[in-house]
This record gives C-alpha cells, sequence and structure tokens, in this order.
C-alpha cells in the first residue's frame, strides 16, 4: 500500500473527502517526525512505538573497488510494532 491508497482507504472508511484525509494523513507523519527530530518517542498502544536510535562510526568496504570507507555515526528513525499489531498480522 502506498500513501495514495492509505489516503483513499481511510477516506473511504471515514466519509472525509480525499483532500481532508490527505491533509490528516500528511499531520499525522508530521507530528511524528517533529516529535522524533525534537528526540521524543511517539507510543500508539496496541499499533507501536516510533523512536531514534543512534548508530555509531563504523568501517566499511566499498564491494565495488574493496576500499576500506568510514561510516560516519547517525541517527536512525525505527519502529517497534506493539502486541496489538503483531496479534493482527499472526492472527
Amino acid at each position: 500500500m502506498n500513501k495514495n491508497e492509505l489516503i483513499s482507504s481511510v477516506a473511504e472508511r471515514t466519509g472525509l473527502s480525499k483532500s481532508d484525509t490527505a491533509s490528516a494523513v500528511d499531520s499525522v507523519f508530521d507530528a511524528i517526525t517533529d516529535a522524533l527530530t525534537g528526540g521524543d518517542e511517539v507510543r500508539l498502544v496496541g499499533f507501536g512505538t516510533f523512536s531514534v536510535a543512534q548508530r555509531q562510526a563504523s568501517t566499511g568496504r566499498n564491494p565495488r573497488t574493496g576500499e576500506t570507507i568510514q561510516i560516519p555515526a547517525s541517527k536512525q528513525p525505527k519502529f517497534k510494532a506493539g502486541k496489538g499489531l503483531k496479534d493482527s498480522v499472526n492472527g
């Protein structure tokens, strides 16, 4: 499912127009992004938790040339599924 399909599905379930639904979906994504950028977690009980993990600098290898390269430290967004979502998928 891509973003447009998600918007169509939510619009159909809620009875909202697609433009209103697109605004709502974009607002949810923006709110999650803003929270993660600010260093917060987003916990949606029964669905999952969005958080930011710090990835340490490491040494890698260019597969094409075999040359050793330095991979800088970075922050990575991550998602951990909650029990309700896991149960629904495995149900």
